[in-house]
């Protein structure tokens, strides 16, 4: 692996576990605005940033998780799942803003995934908990995602990795 590589997907990890440890009582539970799911916009970009998405996630939810060691199965199966689809529907989806628009329809509809996980550990509702998740997750992808395509604009984010 090129040091480049190494050390941009340090930073985006490294930046998804500041971002949701400054908003940890949001980032975890039945209500979850976690505000560090914004980074999962990068991989429409270079699909290369799905090792530092991943590897921020496992340790956030290492660290700062409320439902314990459960949520490094569900939570970071989740991101690799469903960035994993995403991988794959971007190598026929070209144009950036439908990507955009994908990544947050597709991650808004797996939160079932963490509905499960939050049914199965603290009980909760499924269908009420998948509503109130994907909700979270969907607002907080919707009002990132003109945002990183403005960044994108400035940075070059294929330049970074």
């Amino acid at each position: 692996m090129k040091v480049k590589f190494l050390a941009a997907s340090a930073i985006i990890a490294a930046l998804y576990i500041a971002v949701t440890m400054l908003v940890a009582p949001i980032s975890f539970g039945q209500v979850q605005f976690r505000i560090a799911e914004m980074f999962n916009h990068l991989v429409a970009f270079n699909p290369r940033y799905m090792v530092g998405v991943v590897l921020g996630v496992l340790i956030s939810n290492f660290l700062f998780s409320s439902v314990g060691p459960i949520d490094l199965i569900f939570g970071v199966g989740h991101t690799v799942v469903t960035l994993g689809i995403f991988i794959f529907i971007c190598k026929y989806v070209k144009n950036i803003w439908a990507r955009l628009i994908i990544n947050t329809f597709l991650f808004t509809f797996t939160m079932f995934i963490i509905a499960f996980q939050l049914n199965l550990v603290l009980e909760l509702p499924f269908w009420e908990t998948w509503l109130v998740v994907a909700v979270g997750e969907f607002t907080v992808l919707a009002i990132s995602a003109p945002i990183m395509y403005l960044l994108n604009k400035r940075l070059d984010f294929n330049k970074l990795i």
